[in-house]
């Protein structure tokens, strides 16, 4: 099969691209520039030079199917910068991908469109998007998703497929951010780090991928998880130790972190920085909530079930570093 990928750059596209060619299938990649070109060059596939403003019917060609993994994740930015990346160059690839006679459509979505704030527990597909959220990143990957369910048609199929907190070998934001923090001394939990959470192992994300090569209906999302549920202070202290981090025990109290996120945040805004705060909003909502969901959805149609547990994954994050 020939498909164009989006995202190859990130941790998720990354993978992504490797298995595809590993499967024998042609893969064309998004790429903005020259080390990228590299990078999916000495993994198999093909660079095409555009990025989510300017990609056209062109530049995809013949293929047959899209997965579209590139996206905005970042904590902190400019307010319009998860519009822009999120919804808008969601847009353009289905766009481009329609007007290229593409068959099939993989969006990379994520739990993220469902929050507004709240906890989760053992949320499933019924449970609504939030595009309206508060927090940028949540409000655009809602957006994005319902783009994504809108395009879905006899002619293109569309489908998303919905990880939850990726993590694993390759990992370029949650771990190298943790131990940016242990360098500084400047972990501090949330709660104790208490709230209840889903993960997605990379190896288990990249396996439903390829189950919605060929399976999954249109019009449809898919939670894809772990084999269980673990604490946020867990998740991150197994992570942590892969790298023998210590991340201490300092905590601050619900109520003063989102005191503190709000009024970092606010400082930040009014002075127009451009440098991260110390704390937000959204970072106290994501270390305090709990989120839980419920995958039965995808064991069902697209058969999947997790390739590596949770056990397993953090034994190869400690031999991977």
């Amino acid at each position: 099969m020939k498909i164009f990928l989006t995202g190859a750059s990130g941790f998720v596209g990354k993978a992504a691209l490797a298995m595809l060619v590993d499967r024998g299938h042609e893969v064309v990649a998004m790429s903005r520039r020259a080390e990228s070109d590299q990078l999916i060059k000495s993994l198999g596939g093909r660079p095409e030079r555009c990025d989510l403003e300017s990609i056209k019917a062109e530049h995809l060609g013949d293929c047959e199917l899209v997965i579209h993994s590139a996206a905005y994740v970042e904590a902190w930015g400019p307010k319009d910068a998860w519009f822009k990346a999120n919804v808008l160059g969601t847009e353009n690839v289905l766009k481009a991908a329609k007007q290229a006679g593409v068959k099939r459509f993989i969006h990379i979505g994520t739990e993220a469109g469902l929050v507004h704030g709240q906890d989760l527990f053992k949320a499933d597909e019924h449970y609504p998007l939030a595009p309206d959220s508060p927090y940028p990143y949540c409000a655009s990957k809602a957006q994005a998703e319902q783009s994504v369910m809108a395009a879905n048609s006899a002619e293109m199929t569309c489908l998303v497929i919905r990880p939850r907190l990726i993590w694993g070998p390759g990992d370029q934001t949650l771990l190298p951010a943790i131990e940016q923090m242990c360098e500084r001394n400047a972990w501090v939990w949330i709660n104790h780090g208490k709230a209840m959470t889903s993960s997605t192992h990379i190896d288990n994300l990249i396996h439903a991928i390829e189950l919605a090569l060929t399976k999954g209906e249109g019009g449809e999302a898919y939670f894809v998880l772990d084999d269980a549920d673990h604490s946020l202070r867990q998740m991150i202290e197994g992570m942590a130790a892969s790298k023998n981090l210590e991340l201490g025990n300092k905590n601050l109290p619900l109520w003063f972190a989102e005191a503190l996120g709000a009024l970092c945040e606010g400082m930040w805004r009014l002075l127009n920085l451009s440098s991260e705060p110390p704390l937000n909003k959204y970072a106290v909502m994501v270390m305090s909530r709990n989120c839980t969901l419920d995958d039965s959805k995808a064991r069902k149609a697209l058969g999947y079930s997790p390739i590596i547990s949770w056990q397993e994954g953090m034994a190869q994050l400690g031999k991977a570093h």
